[in-house]
């Protein structure tokens, strides 16, 4: 389903061959020999803007998908690298679909909406307690994503369930974290079938997404808060669009394969 928002040119990622890379020499001078500051200057502004925004009920599609591609370039201005690829599969939808991905940081739930928002509407599934964070709260309730506990997982199964078709309904396609946690190594085994079973009731397809994104660390203290390491790159690759066929288990795997392919290839395991 296509998203109606208008954006700038210099608010539009620009694809070769529908993938993304980061051009030489984005690095400023003065962010090099303090990448986490000054990333982190940038950032709290542009969360505090987004806020104000968010409060006044102005916090719509084109500007969350303004304010991730501004989270990108901060991060490149201090001399991260990023390469996004299979931006093609994306267009190939012509329904909304599931995109089930692994979970590696803060980055990519800053990132992926400048990615996806600017070709077809989409939320995210979030923990409730990311509803009540001071400031950010006004921007993630804007986008209505879906709110699970994470202490029921009964409760949350029929939440996803309930909530993630009414939002397939609206044509808003869904992001879905299924490990119980960021990790940055992949364990199949804590990789559950939530995105796979919410695309066979809402009867839309899966698009698997592997993320390497540990370029932006996990704090020690405050886990969104870690270190920026510009020395890692960051790879974000979409896979084919999935039917769901059956009870969804074949497609389970043929997600977790693509991801554990693309993990590899990038040196992860």
């Amino acid at each position: 389903m296509p998203s109606t928002q208008t954006l700038t040119s210099d608010e539009l990622l620009v694809y070769t061959n529908d993938t993304y890379e980061t051009a030489a020499h984005s690095a400023s001078r003065f962010s090099r020999p303090f990448p986490t500051a000054s990333f982190y200057r940038k950032f709290f502004w542009n969360v505090c803007r987004s806020s104000l925004v968010a409060r006044r009920g102005k916090y719509d599609a084109a500007e969350w998908s303004r304010t991730s591609y501004q989270v990108l370039k901060s991060l490149e201005s201090v001399g991260v690298r990023a390469t996004f690829s299979g931006i093609e599969q994306i267009h190939k939808l012509d329904s909304p679909c599931v995109f089930v991905a692994n979970h590696m940081s803060m980055l990519e739930t800053m990132v992926l909406p400048g990615i996806i928002q600017p070709i077809c509407d989409v939320t995210f599934i979030v923990k409730q307690s990311l509803m009540d964070y001071p400031v950010f709260r006004h921007v993630v309730r804007a986008r209505n994503p879906i709110a699970v506990s994470r202490k029921n997982s009964r409760e949350d199964f029929k939440t996803v369930m309930q909530d993630g078709c009414e939002r397939i309904q609206q044509g808003i396609s869904i992001v879905v974290f299924p490990q119980t946690t960021r990790s940055l190594t992949f364990d199949s085994s804590h990789f559950n079938t939530i995105g796979v079973k919410l695309a066979l009731r809402a009867k839309v397809p899966v698009i698997p997404i592997a993320l390497k994104t540990d370029a932006w660390g996990n704090g020690k203290w405050l886990k969104d808060l870690g270190r920026i390491n510009p020395d890692k790159v960051v790879h974000i690759a979409f896979g084919p669009p999935i039917s769901i066929e059956g009870r969804g288990n074949q497609q389970q795997q043929e997600v977790i394969e693509f991801i554990q392919s693309k993990l590899h290839q990038w040196g992860d395991e």
